[in-house]
Order: C-alpha cells, then sequence, then structure tokens
C-alpha cells in the first residue's frame, strides 16, 4: 500500500515538474531545432523527457508563435519564401530518402535518353545510378557536371553566372544555352510543392530554366521528399498537373496530389 502510494506521489510530482519547465523545454526544442535545422519528435521526446502528447503540444504552441513549422515527425526552422539553403545544407538532409526517390528517378531513363538534371541536391543522388546507360546528360549544377564527368557519363554544362549558395548556372547565359537542347526527360528540384499553388523555389532565375526545361522536355519530373510537401517558396514554377512527382512513401494523404497529376511513391516500386 505504501509502495503504491509512494508511485502516485512520484508520478503526481513528475507531472507538475513538468507542468512547471514548460518554458525551459519550449527553450530547449528551439535550440535543438536552430542547431540541426530538422528534429525529429521522438528526439525532443527523449531529449526533455516528456511524452509525444507533451511534445506534440509543444510544437503546435511553438508554430503558433512563429517560432518553428511543424513538419511530418518533428519540427524544422523556420524560414522565410526568399530563403535558400545551401547545396552542402540541402545534400545533408533526408539523404537516405533523397537516394531512394533518386534511384527510382534514374531507372526511368532509358537507353539513349537525352536528360536535364538541374542543380538539385536530389537530382545530383541520381547520377551513380546512370553510369552504366548510355545517355547525355546536360545540367546546370557545378558539383553535377563535376560527378558527371568523374563517372564518364557525356555531359554538357550551361553558361551562366554561378550562385554560390547552390552552385547553379542561372541567368541570361543559361537560358540562352538551354534553348540549344530538346530532352527525353528532365528531372527538377523544388523547395516545395502546393496542391493550389504548384511547385515553387526562393530564385525567379532558377525557376525561369526550370520552366524551359519543362517546355524543352517530352516528359518532366519533379523529385520531391517529403518535407517539400504544402510548402511554399517566392517564385513559382508550374503547376501541380505541369509534370510528375516522385517521392518517398508518406503518411500524408496524396489523394489531393494524385488527383492533379501522377505521384510515384518511389520505395513502392
Amino acid at each position: 500500500m505504501v509502495d503504491f502510494c509512494d508511485r502516485f506521489h512520484y508520478t503526481v510530482i513528475k507531472e507538475e515538474v513538468n507542468k512547471m519547465l514548460t518554458p525551459e523545454r519550449h527553450q530547449m526544442i528551439l535550440q535543438l531545432v536552430k542547431e540541426q535545422k530538422v528534429v525529429k519528435l521522438q528526439q525532443l521526446v527523449e531529449r526533455t523527457e516528456s511524452s509525444e502528447s507533451t511534445i506534440r503540444r509543444d510544437l503546435a504552441q511553438l508554430e503558433k508563435q512563429r517560432l518553428l513549422k511543424r513538419v511530418h515527425g518533428g519540427a524544422s526552422v523556420l524560414t522565410g519564401k526568399g530563403q535558400e539553403p545551401t547545396m552542402i545544407e540541402k545534400s545533408s538532409k533526408n539523404i537516405q530518402i533523397k537516394q531512394q526517390i533518386a534511384k527510382y528517378a534514374a531507372s526511368i531513363v532509358e537507353q539513349g535518353d537525352c536528360v536535364y538534371l538541374d542543380a538539385g541536391s536530389t537530382t545530383f543522388e541520381m547520377i551513380p545510378f546512370l553510369i552504366n546507360k548510355d545517355v547525355t546528360v546536360v545540367t546546370n549544377g557545378l558539383m553535377h557536371i563535376e560527378a558527371l564527368v568523374e563517372n564518364n557519363i557525356r555531359a554538357y554544362l550551361l553558361g551562366g553566372m554561378m550562385k554560390s549558395r547552390t552552385k547553379a548556372l542561372i541567368g541570361a547565359m543559361a537560358q540562352e544555352s538551354m534553348q540549344k537542347y530538346r530532352f527525353d526527360k528532365c528531372f527538377l528540384g523544388a523547395n516545395g510543392v502546393h496542391e493550389q499553388l504548384g511547385f515553387t523555389t526562393p530564385d525567379p532565375e532558377e525557376a525561369l530554366l526550370k520552366q524551359m526545361a519543362l517546355t524543352f522536355a517530352n516528359e518532366g519530373y519533379f523529385l520531391i521528399d517529403e518535407s517539400k510537401f504544402s510548402e511554399v517558396a517566392f517564385a513559382k514554377i508550374a503547376n501541380v498537373e505541369e509534370a510528375n512527382i516522385i517521392t518517398n512513401h508518406l503518411e500524408i494523404d496524396l489523394e489531393k496530389y494524385k488527383r492533379q497529376t501522377n505521384v510515384i511513391e518511389a520505395d513502392k516500386q
């Protein structure tokens, strides 16, 4: 009897302490999000020694205060529509998911295809899967062209001005170069896809190049991981129905996207 009472008393005290420490818990959550950019729910549960329901409430409150953004399975740093992560930052996020998407995307490239890979981190992951294919690749990505040459894949690099953050070539010269090519398929990245607002990216000049690639390709594919759904960046690229989507398996409802275009879940193929 005494043991039960002691445990009950401990539980009550622990719950009260957790309630008292809400500001400290919020501070810890915000610090982790700031340091890691994206934090999983389970990590927050373990670090704060709180329940999932408590952390979910915390995230809802912090999102309401515009201090972070809730994403599937956790939280991410809040960014403006015009903010753009560097290529290194993008390459280090969701790497296994990006490789899974990239592997499927490369599998639909056929022998003899001429394809366009834009300067995205997921399109970059396609390159190792193209090694044994007789293909021609055009890209505006400086990191991409280096990897293509190293892997002995026939490749062309667009001209233009280099963006240091994304290692992409953009501008009037890149647009002029793009007009010289026609593609069987193009594979593009985006910072967000929204069922009403379409595919978007922070830079209008990159958006224009992506639009041109879609125009000059028989088939267009956006490689979109789970963190990009319902996100909206500054510059619109295209409506959802204008290209196919290759993504990973999502727990979110994809029906609103599937009603508009072909959505391929790579891990189900």
